[in-house]
């Protein structure tokens, strides 16, 4: 297998010089695969923790409450909850007892992969809807009628808004089973290094694949005092990207926009990513050449040229007004920790022009500043 030129168009893909914060516990290495295969940055902080299904004694209680008094309908959410479930049962010793349980009652299955765990279990659900919805599993409850019934819903870590008061409000009892809980990290290291990264806009774009994770951080920002910073990050630098709509909303209750895919899935979750930062990078004709100001890098002609922190910072404080001259002194409050001395600009600017491989984009303005190089013909579209 032969490596490509870490230099070569073909090298770089569109995730290439962006660094992406993933936050999900389950299925963590899955997603930051598919954004690393596209050129991503990575950084992983489980904002959460899944508590063993063997070691939960609220799902051990619950299961032994429906062997007890059977309930008239099981709704199952999800594949991996479902499985789990009957697997913790079997532990327990309460397997064959909670499958015959369940062959007795109205069996629901949200989807596909649901179905087919459902399945693999030796049962068979009654309904399924194709669009696997909880709105559907919700009007056909209730076009059933719910009066007097027992209705047992298999939770799966997220909040489902308006679901249990609907079923609750049209006369049924609802039974919760608590698939898997979550609870805060063990270590909070990881999860503290994400929150210092967004507020120093050192990540371009966080993921959220569950509710509680994006709950989580954001109570864990309010914990150290930096809730404001990192909701203004959030707000102005950082995309907040979510699986879907009952995830993004802990953030959009807080006023933060979040972008999901139409398909609540980890696949379309990184193409919409493949578009969003791209889109949002600034592109600028500099000295006769296209230059893309990434995350950490810089597209020159398309070639990806890795820049170090405090020549981005140059960079983008030049950027923002493309073909004006640009203070030393300003550019000094641009650099990250910088003192007073104006030296650390010139350092800072020699190793950004090397870093950028074409030392013409930058422009030294004698006893001035510095400023880009803007081709003429482009000052009235970038310059405003």
């Amino acid at each position: 297998m032969h490596a490509t030129p870490a230099n070569s168009p073909a090298a770089h893909g569109p995730l290439a010089g962006f660094t992406v914060g993933v936050t999900a516990a389950r299925r963590a290495d899955e997603l930051g695969a598919l954004l690393q295969r596209r050129g991503a940055t990575v950084l992983h902080a489980p904002a959460l923790r899944i508590v063993p299904l063997a070691d939960d004694s609220e799902l051990l209680a619950a299961t032994k409450e429906l062997i007890d008094h059977a309930p008239d309908v099981v709704v199952a959410t999800t594949a991996i909850g479902f499985r789990g479930w009957i697997e913790a049962a079997d532990g327990w010793g309460y397997g064959e007892a909670l499958l015959g349980c369940l062959r007795g009652v109205e069996l629901l299955a949200r989807g596909p992969k649901v179905k087919g765990a459902v399945r693999a279990a030796g049962l068979t659900e009654e309904w399924s809807p194709s669009s696997e919805s909880m709105a559907e599993v919700l009007d056909r409850l209730l076009g059933e009628g719910v009066e007097g019934r027992r209705v047992a819903l298999q939770l799966h870590g997220e909040p489902l808004p308006g679901f249990v008061e609907a079923l609750r409000a049209g006369g049924a009892e609802v039974v919760g089973v608590p698939v898997y809980r979550w609870l805060p990290p063990e270590d909070l290291a990881p999860v503290d290094r994400l929150l210092d990264a967004t507020v120093a806009k050192g990540v371009d774009a966080l993921t959220f694949t569950s509710a509680p994770a994006a709950a989580s951080l954001l109570a864990r920002a309010e914990e150290r005092g930096m809730g404001a910073e990192f909701l203004a990050a959030l707000g102005h630098d950082v995309l907040a990207a979510c699986v879907g709509p009952v995830t993004a909303l802990p953030l959009q209750s807080l006023g933060i926009d979040t972008v999901q895919p139409e398909r609540f899935r980890l696949g379309p979750l990184v193409q919409l990513l493949c578009q969003e930062l791209p889109s949002r990078a600034r592109v600028l004709p500099i000295a006769g050449h296209r230059v893309e100001i990434r995350g950490h890098a810089v597209l020159v002609d398309e070639e990806l040229r890795a820049v170090p922190p405090a020549g981005m910072a140059l960079l983008r404080a030049l950027a923002r007004r493309p073909g004006w001259v640009v203070a030393r002194a300003e550019l000094l409050r641009a650099l990250p920790g910088a003192g007073s001395d104006e030296h650390a600009v010139e350092t800072a600017m020699a190793r950004l022009r090397t870093s950028l491989g074409a030392p013409k984009l930058i422009q030294t303005v004698v006893k001035r500043g510095y400023r880009l190089a803007v081709d003429p013909v482009a000052d009235s579209k970038y310059g405003e």
